[in-house]
């Protein structure tokens, strides 16, 4: 009774208005850990849960969403090449991607626990969930991991493209270079390793498992090039809910620059040239696609960007409003892969 009274007491003051978030977070985290009754199975669901917020679900989920989609579209097209002995290789496929994910995502938290104390002090680096020290190992262990496997199960086409994104991946984050302190170069990296990369290197690996030649056919061109057009504008609204502390340590990107109310609205309308090309599409290249579900699909999409556009503005652009904006906007990526493999 007496450590739980400590324990509180210890919380209470970590939420005293004098101290920052990202002090209650790590006030509060090192006196639970402290707590002399905590049950290792209590440990353990800690860590991975504190493991879990390291990986970024929201990155992971358009990963595997993407990768399922655009290796569903293959095998559609080419279902006489089906072998289920593929599958363990498929399975190995999709593991790479994730470890390369959490590697990226990973070595961003390292690098911007300073940044992540005012704009995400729920991250568990900042939170005092998990040590650099403890990231350092996980990040290495997956980066090798997922490399062991490209190496062994894929060709070195595929090796090198995984590599390369891995490459970009912490020259974003990691000084002296650093790209993501200036926007344009911060973007060039978020749009080649999710825009391109992605699209380009699982197709290529999907026909390659197959047995078939990778062509670049009218569907696997669009999505590529809506793709990349999307990651145009996750790079930039991203940095929307980040301002504050981004300007603190000196980050330059366009919200800071341009202001959020203009960063969401020009986001907004690159979105939706990007629907209305796929619309036009749809109604000119019938022999190509699925015209109903490319249309209809589109004209659905660009109907909710609309909805939760005004609700945007209804908000004054506050904070809470950019949140739940940019949460929208990972959610209109995973529908374009949803629709994917059967327009």
């Amino acid at each position: 009774m007496m450590a739980s009274s400590s324990s509180v007491s210890n919380c209470n003051h970590a939420r005293a208005p004098s101290r920052s978030r990202s002090t209650a977070w790590r006030t509060c985290a090192s006196s639970s850990s402290a707590e002399p009754f905590a049950s290792d199975p209590q440990k353990k669901a800690n860590l991975l849960q504190a493991f879990w917020k390291f990986t970024r679900p929201h990155t992971i989920r358009g990963t595997i969403l993407g990768s399922v989609a655009l290796t569903s579209r293959v095998l559609f097209e080419h279902s006489n090449a089906i072998r289920w002995v593929l599958l363990p290789r498929a399975m190995a496929g999709v593991v790479a991607l994730l470890c390369a994910n959490a590697f990226i995502v990973g070595i961003n938290q390292i690098y911007d626990v300073k940044i992540d104390e005012v704009n995400k002090p729920y991250l568990p680096i900042a939170a005092g969930e998990m040590s650099q020290s403890t990231a350092w190992v996980l990040i290495t262990t997956l980066g090798l991991l997922g490399l062991t496997i490209v190496h062994t199960l894929f060709g070195q086409h595929i090796a090198l493209l995984y590599t390369l994104s891995l490459v970009i991946g912490a020259v974003y984050s990691v000084p002296p270079l650093r790209l993501k302190q200036r926007p344009l170069p911060a973007m060039a990296c978020i749009v080649l390793c999710r825009g391109f990369l992605l699209n380009y290197g699982v197709n290529d690996a999907a026909c390659a498992a197959l047995g078939v030649p990778f062509v670049w056919k009218f569907p696997v061109a669009f999505i590529t090039g809506f793709v990349t057009c999307f990651a145009v504008i996750i790079s930039a609204a991203k940095d929307l809910p980040d301002v504050e502390g981004d300007k603190k340590e000196n980050v330059k990107t366009f919200a800071t620059w341009l202001g959020t109310g203009k960063v969401a609205m020009a986001s907004i309308a690159l979105l939706m040239l990007n629907y209305a090309a796929a619309i036009y599409l749809g109604f000119t290249q019938p022999s190509q696609f699925n015209s109903a579900l490319m249309v209809g699909g589109h004209l659905v999409l660009a109907g909710c960007l609309i909805s939760q556009a005004t609700r945007l503005h209804m908000t004054g652009y506050s904070q809470q409003g950019i949140k739940n904006f940019y949460r929208f906007i990972w959610n209109l990526f995973y529908a374009e892969y949803a629709l994917y493999p059967f327009i």
